[in-house]
């Protein structure tokens, strides 16, 4: 599926929650690996406020892209920001979406 890239350049974007461990199996435990570059992938909550209006997002970003000590509060810009649709089925339930990618995250100022 195509992604779509999103421009942040006029946002204020702060950590909304911590990083943590991108799952494939909360069973198992198993961390999910970046495709590309083999780094672990985590997922942290940024809240985008733009032209009046804040959002929370789920990104994930690999390890690697990620500052040391990123907490709740802190002003961060986000790098290669990409948007995905996307639909699974599960026991005949469809469930669809929008995931949120980057490369990495940046801290302000």
């Amino acid at each position: 599926m195509p992604s779509f890239k999103v421009d942040t350049s006029s946002a204020v974007v702060f950590v909304a929650t911590a990083p943590v461990p991108k799952l494939v199996s909360k069973q198992t435990g198993e961390v999910a690996m970046d495709r590309e570059t083999g780094a672990p992938l985590s997922t942290v909550g940024l809240l985008v406020s733009d032209e009046g209006e804040g959002n929370l997002y789920q990104v994930t970003v690999p390890k690697t892209g990620l500052p040391e000590g990123l907490a709740p509060g802190m002003p961060v810009s986000v790098v290669g920001l990409r948007a995905r649709d996307w639909e699974n089925t599960f026991n005949g339930q469809t469930r669809h979406g929008i995931s949120f990618r980057a490369v990495a995250i940046a801290l302000a100022g």
